[in-house]
């Protein structure tokens, strides 16, 4: 698809798996079951990794980078890390990119699943960045709590991710909404956690919005499903209406990061509430 002065492509960065009752909150299993997945012998239901890549205006950039390669044996079984059908090196060189040949990164948030693939494990043991010759763009408030998390979400912060892009200078900090790159724009919500940009592209026929964590999953499209990973998940659903209500009045694209099954769609509200319209292809 194309947007402006950009190529925009989605691609899936790798497979892993999460608790189902976690990714759905208070929503029964019955309900969440029919909607997305059963889940497996462990509860856990299936996911992947998005990442968009955007070239034009002498770019390369990507939102997100999925859960990387560092992760340790236990973790990677208790994730059911899975890289046998997509990893975001194959699917870049599908597209004739090297690692070198990125030039930004925006990093919707810095919990291990979005900013994992940030850096590398080389032989030596140190931890490099994966895109050497890239600007990683987040926001401040978001990088604060990641530094100082809550007991409720410590587990999805790792440092790794993140400390080599600051000690080699890479590390663009952002502070507040706006446009980033030209037709690019950055949102904060902060149900999920604290200071999530969304990414808004757009020229005067097409929008697309990535919504990260705010809205996962296709699953996640009706307002009262939100995860119990939220930190303030009545904040959640008042963000998810209002992003929902403005989709579907003038027929904005949503890209789900981690749908196993759905890749993007438009919504449209009923009187049941919000859901899907259109799937589309990007």
């Amino acid at each position: 698809m194309n947007i402006g002065p950009y190529t925009i492509d989605i691609f899936d960065t790798g497979d892993f798996a999460l608790d189902g009752g976690a990714m759905f909150g208070v929503v029964p299993k019955t309900l969440w079951t029919k909607a997305y997945h059963p889940g497996d012998e462990f509860n856990r239901i299936d996911m992947t990794s998005r990442s968009l890549l955007i070239r034009g205006n002498g770019k390369n950039m990507l939102i997100d980078t999925g859960c990387g390669h560092k992760m340790s044996e236990k973790l990677e079984s208790i994730y059911r890390v899975d890289y046998s059908r997509a990893s975001i090196e194959h699917s870049l060189q599908s597209y004739g990119i090297s690692s070198e040949d990125i030039t930004d990164v925006i990093l919707t948030h810095l919990h291990f699943d979005h900013v994992g693939g940030a850096t590398k494990r080389v032989e030596t043991g140190e931890i490099v960045p994966v895109f050497p010759n890239a600007t990683y763009h987040v926001q401040e408030e978001q990088l604060q709590w990641a530094k100082s998390p809550t007991d409720k979400d410590r587990a999805s912060f790792m440092p790794e991710n993140w400390d080599p892009l600051i000690a080699n200078g890479m590390l663009n900090i952002i502070q507040g909404d706006g446009e980033l790159f030209t037709g690019i724009h950055v949102e904060r919500v902060y149900g999920h956690t604290q200071a999530l940009q969304m990414i808004h592209l757009f020229d005067v026929d097409n929008h697309i919005v990535f919504p990260a964590d705010l809205i996962p999953t296709r699953a996640h499209i009706p307002v009262p499903y939100v995860m119990g990973y939220d930190n303030f998940p009545l904040t959640s659903m008042k963000e998810k209406e209002e992003l929902l209500t403005k989709a579907a009045e003038q027929n904005w694209i949503l890209c789900f990061e981690h749908d196993a099954f759905s890749i993007a769609c438009t919504v449209k509200k009923t009187e049941k509430g919000f859901t899907y319209n259109e799937m589309v292809n990007i």
